[in-house]
């Protein structure tokens, strides 16, 4: 298992956003977390990134407890975080912000072959590299975002809402990327509001209300959920 979250307690002052999450991903799988608005899915990345802390419970990652380091070393153990919004540095060049994602490496002789695999991966990013990422449309700043994750070489890429405003064809496109990205051997958790992509790119899911897992199992069982249809897929 590569990343395990146990009965997980997330306060902000006195309100409770998470009331016992327990999760898990194993290595090799695009697992997903669902729900409306406001359930605690965002929180719950940020808190397995360290940018909050549980009140109780314990999160594992490869082996080790990680829930009492600091944000800082996550990136160094392997997560990498697309985070909602893109969180671009907009007056950056692409190329710069995809220099920014590799800052933690000590393999520095590594960082050009990984940058030209990003490009590979993205063509419209080497078009652009000069280009300040604030000016790109939507679909190429999400494209930004994941590539700078990937120049840490991550083990475990977090992608919180990544279909966020974009449009169908992009997401179509976008969906694409991360199941070919899982194929060549990356684990993802995906957080995302639009289930019906979420539950057909995933291996399993979620279902994440009002700070506690109400349903899990694999896609396809849920995908055939009456709760599911009803509340998440429009059926």
């Amino acid at each position: 298992m590569l990343l395990e979250l146990k009965n997980i307690v997330v306060h902000y002052a006195r309100a409770e956003a998470l009331k016992g999450v327990s999760i898990n991903v194993d290595e090799g799988e695009i697992v997903t977390i669902i729900g409306p608005n406001g359930a605690g899915k965002t929180t719950t990345l940020k808190t397995i990134a360290a940018l909050n802390h549980p009140t109780s419970g314990e999160i594992w990652f490869d082996g080790d407890r990680i829930d009492k380091s600091p944000p800082e070393k996550m990136i160094e153990r392997g997560i990498g975080f697309c985070m909602e919004g893109r969180r671009l540095f907009p007056f950056m060049t692409v190329l710069e912000n995809l220099q920014m994602g590799a800052f933690s490496r000590q393999d520095k002789d590594k960082i050009g072959h990984d940058l030209e695999s990003t490009f590979n991966r993205f063509p419209v990013l080497r078009e652009r590299q000069q280009q300040k990422a604030g000016t790109l449309s939507g679909g190429e700043q999400q494209m930004l975002t994941i590539g700078r994750a990937l120049m840490s070489r991550p083990k475990l890429l977090l992608l919180d809402e990544p279909s966020l405003g974009l449009a169908p064809m992009i997401v179509t496109s976008l969906a694409k990327t991360i199941k070919e990205l899982n194929e060549a051997g990356l684990t993802i958790l995906l957080v995302e509001q639009n289930a019906r992509i979420a539950l057909s790119v995933s291996h399993r899911g979620y279902v994440l209300e009002v700070g506690k897992i109400i349903l899990e199992g694999d896609c396809q069982s849920l995908r055939k959920d009456k709760r599911i249809k009803q509340a998440y897929l429009g059926i």
